[in-house]
């Protein structure tokens, strides 16, 4: 009784030690986490309404709590009110083009984050449909090419800036969707 007593006082002694040297499975829902901040690091106070030429600014980020070190892709892209999201129930992503992409390697239990300044360059209207054809990202431009129709009900041409979360598989050795995505809408108006 007392080689088993002496046997757990020493491995609680010794297990702070060896926790930093020999890792041990953790327990828990392994995650990661995707955000966007408005202008002042906070969620609040985003851009909404968004005129030609205009610069805004927010903060993208990604917490990682996969056990391990994770590779993340996180592409920005600009839809329409009825151009499609990414699909949760099938976990599939949005069929529209990445505009921008940020790569962040995150150790477990950090985070990472990054500006996103953007700036919609040519904006045209005509009846009830707004074009916006450029914009930039972080002072890239692209091509964008989407239209918009007049939403009466909520009196604006709305559109969604939103990032998708991709993360790194060793097995497939390419960048899966990993269900993850968050974005903020703009209301674009021409002025």
């Amino acid at each position: 009784m007392f080689a088993v007593g002496t046997l757990g006082l020493t491995l609680m002694a010794v297990f702070p030690t060896l926790s930093l040297i020999v890792p041990f499975p953790r327990g828990g829902e392994r995650f990661s986490e995707l955000w966007i901040l408005g202008p002042n690091h906070m969620v609040e106070d985003y851009t909404f309404n968004v005129r030609v030429g205009e610069r805004h600014q927010v903060f993208v980020g990604v917490g990682n709590h996969m056990g391990s070190s994770s590779y993340y892709v996180l592409y920005v892209k600009l839809r329409n009110q009825t151009q499609p999201l990414p699909n949760a129930t099938e976990s599939t992503p949005s069929p529209l083009p990445p505009l921008y992409e940020f790569r962040a390697f995150v150790v477990d239990g950090e985070t990472w984050e990054a500006p996103l300044t953007f700036t919609l360059s040519e904006v045209s209207r005509l009846d009830d449909s707004c074009f916006v054809s450029r914009m930039s990202i972080n002072d890239v431009f692209f091509s964008v090419d989407s239209p918009s129709t007049w939403d009466s009900e909520n009196n604006g041409f709305y559109y969604q800036l939103f990032l998708e979360l991709w993360l790194y598989n060793v097995t497939s050795h390419g960048f899966q969707y990993h269900n993850r995505f968050v974005g903020i809408w703009l209301n674009v108006t021409i002025s």
